[in-house]
């Protein structure tokens, strides 16, 4: 995985946008929504990997999917 790739992950109720390895997140947002409109600003060329927060019968919590 490049290390231009960003991710959307949940963080203490916030969602945070990331980069792979950071110790910081690159913004925290309240919804997924918005974190994955910023990760798109952020890296318009890269669509971001985003958490799953449920179950749904394409994946588990666990998994990546893209938005």
């Amino acid at each position: 995985m490049a290390d231009d790739q960003l991710f959307v992950e949940r963080a203490r109720g916030d969602y945070a946008v990331r980069k792979p390895d950071s110790e910081r997140a690159s913004a925290v947002l309240p919804t997924q929504a918005e974190a994955i409109a910023r990760a798109r600003e952020l890296k318009p060329d890269k669509p971001p990997l985003v958490e799953r927060v449920r179950h749904t019968t394409g994946g588990k919590p666990d998994k990546w999917r893209k938005p």
